[in-house]
């Protein structure tokens, strides 16, 4: 694998730093990010080698970002930047087919050896992140499955982002009686009967940030 990399996060002095830091050690960034939405259009239209992806972006996030990418640009590879290090993000992360998993606090040492183990086919995990949880998953253990379908997340983290209906309808392109379909759907699956409580299952799922 080559090196022409994809950067995605909204914070641009992230961004930016970051961009020095792989340009130092001789990698192309080819493009850069600033939400979800725009990661998955532009590794559509740049398709990169690997693209980095901050968990924890508007509109999309990082995961259901990874998982659109994946699903188009299955020969890309993706690593994801974090703040989360509990075993249900590692799994989500895992789920969704990505190859590393950054925390961020720890990005400016480990991302360029994530990059360069991903290159050879490795899967990366900050240290200190749980070993227990990928080693159940590689030996395919039960876990208990997403109730919510993919759409089903992105209406739930536009909405817990203090969109309505209707705008995040806009957003996904459908229909706004397809956006409160769903919607409804969504808090008869987790039981949930108001938007406080949505917001609340989006920061625990990681879609959101507090």
């Amino acid at each position: 694998m080559s090196g022409r990399i994809l950067l995605a996060d909204d914070h641009i002095i992230v961004r930016q730093g970051l961009k020095v830091l792989l340009e130092r050690e001789r990698f192309e960034v080819v493009g850069e990010a600033s939400d979800g939405r725009e990661a998955v259009r532009l590794a559509l239209t740049l398709r990169p080698d690997l693209t980095v992806l901050d968990v924890g972006m508007p509109l999309m996030n990082g995961m259901d970002a990874a998982r659109e990418i994946l699903k188009e640009l299955p020969r890309t590879r993706v690593i994801l930047l974090t703040m989360y290090t509990e075993d249900v993000y590692v799994l989500t992360a895992l789920r969704a087919g990505v190859s590393g998993y950054v925390v961020k606090t720890r990005a400016s040492g480990d991302l360029v050896q994530a990059i360069r183990d991903v290159q050879k086919g490795n899967f990366y995990l900050s240290p200190g992140i749980s070993r227990v949880v990928v080693s159940a998953y590689l030996q395919k253990r039960d876990f208990p499955p997403d109730p919510l379908t993919p759409r089903e997340r992105q209406v739930l983290q536009l909405v817990a982002e203090g969109k309505t209906t209707k705008e995040a309808a806009a957003f996904l392109r459908i229909s706004a009686k397809t956006a409160e379909s769903h919607r409804t759907r969504i808090m008869r699956k987790l039981e949930i009967h108001e938007t406080a409580g949505l917001v609340r299952y989006a920061i625990r799922l990681g879609l959101i940030q507090p």
